[in-house]
């Protein structure tokens, strides 16, 4: 059955609204049954509805996936409600943690601790839990520490569609996360 681009699109949207996750064009076109091709031209004009003064959400890049969430400019009405139960759970010292390990993947328990200047067993632990960062391998010195980085979770949870958008380091924010 041949569906119009319009009803393509409204198939896409309610596959994507009714996912938590950030899905990529092949799996939207597997959930849709629609081709590939067919999902890459609902996805742009379903952007395009978006993109809308009428539409309260927009079409997120998230980690090589595609979700709706939204519009970052009804964020500060919206974040009382929906964003305090997230930013609540980390501490400062997870926090601090995991900005370490955003800026400096991959990197070990030691080399976080030698520029925390303080233990992170705990904060690793609840980073992990939270599927926030993971383990990406492990460093080639004696010992064969675990090296960790961040998640396409923590990148959903920020918002980001790579780790490459985390914002600049001016030049003394960079000092604090080299390595001594």
């Amino acid at each position: 059955m041949e569906l119009s681009l319009e009803k393509e699109t409204a198939l896409v949207e309610a596959v994507l609204y009714l996912e938590a996750d950030p899905l990529d064009e092949a799996a939207l076109s597997r959930i849709s049954g629609l081709g590939r091709e067919v999902v890459e031209r609902a996805l742009k004009a379903l952007e395009e509805r978006c993109l809308r003064e009428d539409s309260g959400v927009e079409l997120s890049r998230i980690g090589g996936g595609v979700m709706i969430s939204p519009k970052k400019e009804y964020w500060d009405n919206l974040r009382e409600r929906y964003g305090k139960k997230n930013e609540s759970r980390l501490s400062r010292a997870a926090l601090e943690t995991l900005s370490i390990i955003a800026y400096s993947q991959p990197i070990t328990r030691a080399e976080i601790e030698g520029i925390r200047g303080v233990q992170v067993d705990h904060a690793v632990r609840l980073l992990i839990e939270k599927q926030l960062i993971r383990e990406t391998g492990r460093k080639d010195i004696p010992g064969k520490p675990p090296q960790y980085g961040t998640t396409r979770e923590f990148l959903r949870l920020f918002r980001m569609g790579s780790i490459a958008d985390l914002p600049k380091l001016g030049e003394s924010e960079k000092d604090r996360f080299e390595l001594e």
